[in-house]
């Protein structure tokens, strides 16, 4: 267990991610506050994490050395904000995505926080200048981006600010690590990060051979998860490039005119509205129906693969 020289983490928002959030410090032995505005949202997540640790260790899948009473004994509620961070060591936001949201927290967090404490956000998408500058601790600021849900899927993208100091950088990724995360560092901001910036190119340029008739979204999403998705759970783009010549050089030399022309044919962004959205959502649905109850099973049988995904990563990957 973290010793309590290491101080504690705090959790503001106690939804989805922010209860994997709290399962995730909790798996590395740290102290976990829960924050949030209504106690009877903490209770609930409370309750939800204490639920979903109890099933995690029947299946053999709990993350981290402790038991699940011990990783649950490390986790509490605070319904009072400056008690909550008293101590803390990273304070990682998980508030809705709506950036005056983020803004206001982290101008409350500045003014009650000393200057030890990490300042970390799980904004998807909104960029560290939008969300920190003119705070006062903008050196202790980063985003660190996680992907849902993030106890099953390890990757975390740590955007700086254009002030954040190397240091938190440096201390963020190094907690990542700790807790079993993926972390990948980015050199500046950009809008959407990395990962949705590669995910929107491929929903595009889906989107836009559906409009065009070219492949049902049946068989379009079986090319992701039959095809490159069986790939890109072990290797990225590149190293496939690498490995599917002779280095990535070769690659280059034998197919760039082939990328480049076909890459030439692809349209303008399309609108995601209309008759494909209908077209889609009736092929998805005959699928997987989009009320609650079938939309929950799904999830939870895609975490049970993701999870069992992880195990097997584990195991032939070199580390």
């Amino acid at each position: 267990m973290a010793s309590p020289a290491a101080g504690g983490v705090v959790i503001v928002g106690s939804g989805l991610i922010g209860r994997s959030w709290a399962m995730l410090f909790a798996s590395g032995g740290f102290k976990v506050k829960l924050y949030d505005i209504e106690q009877q949202q903490i209770t609930n997540a409370l309750e939800n994490i204490r639920k979903e640790m109890k099933l995690l260790e029947q299946s053999g899948s709990l993350k981290g050395s402790l038991s699940a009473e011990q990783q649950l004994s490390l986790i509490s509620g605070c319904g009072n904000l400056a008690e909550a961070v008293e101590g803390a060591m990273h304070i990682q936001e998980c508030v809705p995505e709506n950036l005056e949201l983020k803004k206001k927290i982290f101008a409350q967090l500045d003014r009650i926080v000393d200057d030890r404490v990490i300042l970390s956000s799980s904004s998807s998408c909104l960029l560290p200048s939008k969300l920190f500058t003119g705070l006062a601790h903008v050196k202790q600021c980063v985003v660190a981006h996680p992907v849902n849900p993030p106890y099953y899927v390890p990757l975390v993208e740590l955007v700086p600010h254009p002030e954040t100091a190397p240091a938190t950088m440096d201390r963020t990724y190094a907690l990542m690590k700790r807790i079993g995360q993926s972390p990948v560092r980015l050199l500046k901001e950009i809008d959407g990060f990395v990962l949705n910036r590669l995910q929107y190119a491929v929903i595009s340029e889906a989107w836009r051979m559906m409009e065009e008739g070219i492949v049902s979204p049946n068989d379009l999403d079986l090319v992701m998860s039959d095809g490159l998705g069986m790939r890109y759970a072990f290797i990225g783009p590149l190293e496939t490039m690498h490995l599917n010549a002779e280095g990535i050089v070769s690659y280059c030399d034998r197919y760039s005119d082939g990328m480049k022309r076909v890459l030439k044919t692809f349209g303008p962004v399309p609108e995601f509205s209309g008759a494909t959205v209908e077209k889609v959502n009736q092929d998805i649905c005959m699928k997987v129906p989009d009320d609650p109850e079938h939309l929950a099973a799904r999830r939870k049988w895609r975490d049970d693969c993701l999870m069992k995904l992880a195990k097997l990563k584990h195991q032939v990957q070199p580390q």
